[in-house]
C-alpha cells in the first residue's frame, strides 16, 4: 500500500481514523440535540444506507433520498427513494417526519438556486433538522485533503483532482476532474445562515478552527448552548 493511501486511511478512511472518530463525536452531538431520535421517523436528504448501518442505534425508521440506488438491499427500517433531494419525488414525502438529517450534501447540489431549494425542503418537511456541511474557511479541503484547494482557480483544482495522491478518488481524465471540482462548492457560516435563517448555526472545531458548520432546529430548547463546540485537537478532517 502506498504512503499516500496509508495517510488517507489514517486521516479519513479506516474505522479508527481521525475522521471516523470525529464523525462519532458528531453523532453524539446529534443525540444531544435530539434525545428522542431512537423513536423518530427521519428523512435523510442525499445520504447513504451505509451511514445508518454503521450506527449502533438507529431511528425507528429512516427514508434516504439519493440520486443513486444502493448496491445492496436496505434493511426493513430503512427505505431508499431514488430522487433529487432538492426536489424529492412525491413518494418520498408520504407520511409525517420528525427530523430532516443531512450530512455533507448541500455543498454538492449544484449552485445557489439548488442550495436554496434544498434548504426549503429541509425546513418544510419536518419540524426539526440537522444539516451539516464542511466549512469553506477550514484550511484543509475535506474531499481532496489539499490545503486551500477551495480557493484555487478551477484549472488548478482540476489538476489537483487528477494528480494529488490523497484525493478520495483521483479523476481519470481532465473532464472528469473539472466535473468533480465544479460540482463541489463549500460554503461558510454566513451562507448557511442565509439558507436557514430561523435555525441555530453550530460549529465543529479542530482547535481554534471551525471544521464544519451545522444548521440545527433542535428538539430540546437549550441544547444549543449545552452543546456548544469545544476545542478538539484530535479532530482531523471529517466531512
Amino acid at each position: 500500500m502506498s504512503m499516500a493511501r496509508n495517510v488517507r486511511r489514517l486521516m479519513v478512511e479506516s474505522p479508527n481514523s481521525l475522521g471516523a472518530r470525529s464523525r462519532g463525536r458528531r453523532w453524539e452531538r446529534v443525540r444531544e440535540f435530539f434525545p428522542s431520535i431512537d423513536d423518530m421517523r427521519v428523512i435523510d436528504l442525499g445520504g447513504t444506507v451505509d451511514f445508518w448501518l454503521r450506527l449502533d442505534r438507529r431511528p425507528a425508521h429512516v427514508v434516504v433520498i439519493n440520486l443513486d440506488k444502493p448496491a445492496e438491499p436496505a434493511p426493513p427500517d430503512i427505505t431508499v427513494i431514488v430522487g433529487d433531494a432538492c426536489n424529492p419525488p412525491p413518494e418520498a414525502l408520504v407520511g409525517d417526519f420528525d427530523l430532516v438529517f443531512s450530512n455533507s450534501v448541500i455543498e454538492h447540489v449544484g449552485g445557489h438556486a439548488n442550495r436554496l431549494a434544498f434548504a426549503e425542503v429541509a425546513r418544510r418537511v419536518a419540524p426539526l433538522h440537522w444539516v451539516q456541511t464542511p466549512n469553506r474557511y477550514f484550511p484543509l479541503e475535506p474531499h481532496w485533503l489539499f490545503p486551500g484547494f477551495q480557493f484555487l482557480p478551477v484549472a488548478a483544482r482540476a489538476s489537483v483532482a487528477q494528480h494529488w495522491p490523497l484525493a478520495h478518488t483521483k479523476s481519470a481524465t481532465r473532464q472528469d476532474a473539472l466535473r468533480a471540482t465544479m460540482s463541489t462548492e463549500l460554503i461558510g457560516r454566513t451562507e448557511l445562515k442565509a439558507y436557514f435563517p430561523d435555525s441555530d448555526i453550530v460549529e465543529e472545531r479542530t482547535g481554534p478552527l471551525t471544521k464544519s458548520i451545522i444548521a440545527v432546529r433542535p428538539e430540546v430548547s437549550g441544547a444549543f448552548s449545552a452543546a456548544l463546540p469545544t476545542a478538539d485537537p484530535g479532530g482531523g478532517p471529517a466531512r
